[in-house]
């Protein structure tokens, strides 16, 4: 079998700008990446797709808001949230890579699969929600919520009102796995786990549930490229490399690192909370697996950062 990567696209990636927020701005956006992941395919690697949904997912929760405050509908759930930009952006790269690869006259499909991560009911990030999510209210607004959700955890944000935090758990199994294989090993280019994957906890019986909550993308790519034995795990993201001392005048880029100098970094509290911690934290799981390198970098040098020309490279 080829060589197999797993390529996690960043959600905000799929954005250029403020101006551009439109369904058909973000499909443009990602028929430019997806050239770049055509000419990892042409180099000879078996590519598997993540993508983020942060943006998308706050869109979503926007309209549902939108609705229930001006209509009285019903507010749609968080997982179903996930699963809707799972199925709309999954549709976009996936039509979008099929063209493409079309154009390279390379015989391969592109195929989204609606993805299932479950987590612990135990998690501590249940009891001790931090994610916030969807728009500020008012404490009237919030009081009325509150009544309709008493399962939510509302909290006041100095200055802006009241919002909603969730919990973000750890991935523990991906459901759908063994379809993910089955299509890998048949030659598909398979996109899953988009936006960390639908969170789901099991019941004694087995039977899976949905929860309102927001699994880490990065760490959910790093579950599925362990699963998959994956040769590489490429976290595409809005710098070209990591850096440590960022933003200072003695800022430094990485270009090759091993495991044991990312971990120091790590101590001395190079990487930022919420943007590049979580994926250095899954780059080290992904490494400690069985992954044997994994690379951060644009969505526009993933071609030249797989022949070792961009972006940071981490080794074991």
């Amino acid at each position: 079998m080829k060589k197999l990567a797993v390529i996690a696209i960043g959600g905000n990636s799929l954005i250029r700008d403020k101006h551009h927020l439109k369904v058909e701005d973000q499909y443009r956006e990602i028929t430019k990446t997806v050239k770049h992941i055509a000419e990892i395919i042409e180099a000879g690697y078996e590519v598997v797709i993540t993508h983020g949904n942060g943006p998308q997912v706050g869109f979503v929760l926007r309209r549902s808001e939108i609705a229930y405050e001006y209509e009285g509908l019903h507010f749609v759930p968080l997982q179903s949230c996930v699963a809707n930009t799972q199925g709309a952006i999954g549709y976009q790269i996936q039509q979008a890579l099929g063209n493409e690869l079309k154009k390279r006259n390379i015989s391969k499909e592109a195929v989204t699969i609606v993805t299932q991560v479950r987590v612990s009911k135990k998690d501590p990030g249940f009891d001790h929600p931090t994610k916030p999510i969807g728009t500020f209210y008012d404490d009237k607004k919030a009081e009325i919520i509150k009544k309709d959700h008493p399962d939510w955890k509302m909290v006041l944000d100095a200055g802006r009102g009241y919002r909603r935090v969730v919990a973000s758990p750890e991935p523990i199994e991906i459901i759908e796995m063994d379809m993910i294989k089955h299509l890998v090993e048949n030659g598909f280019c398979v996109i899953a786990a988009g936006g960390g994957g639908i969170p789901v906890v099991e019941d004694k019986d087995g039977s899976l549930e949905g929860v309102g909550a927001v699994i880490d993308k990065d760490y959910a790519s790093a579950l599925l490229a362990i699963n998959l034995k994956a040769d590489l795990l490429v976290i595409s993201t809005g710098v070209d490399r990591v850096c440590i001392n960022f933003g200072r005048e003695n800022e430094k880029p990485l270009f090759n690192i091993s495991v044991a100098e990312t971990k120091k970094y790590l101590k001395e509290g190079h990487f930022e909370a919420g943007s590049m911690l979580p994926k250095i934290q899954a780059i080290l799981w992904f490494l400690e697996n069985g992954g044997q390198k994994a690379i951060i970098t644009k969505p526009d040098h993933l071609k030249k950062s797989i022949i070792g020309k961009c972006g940071t490279h981490i080794v074991k």
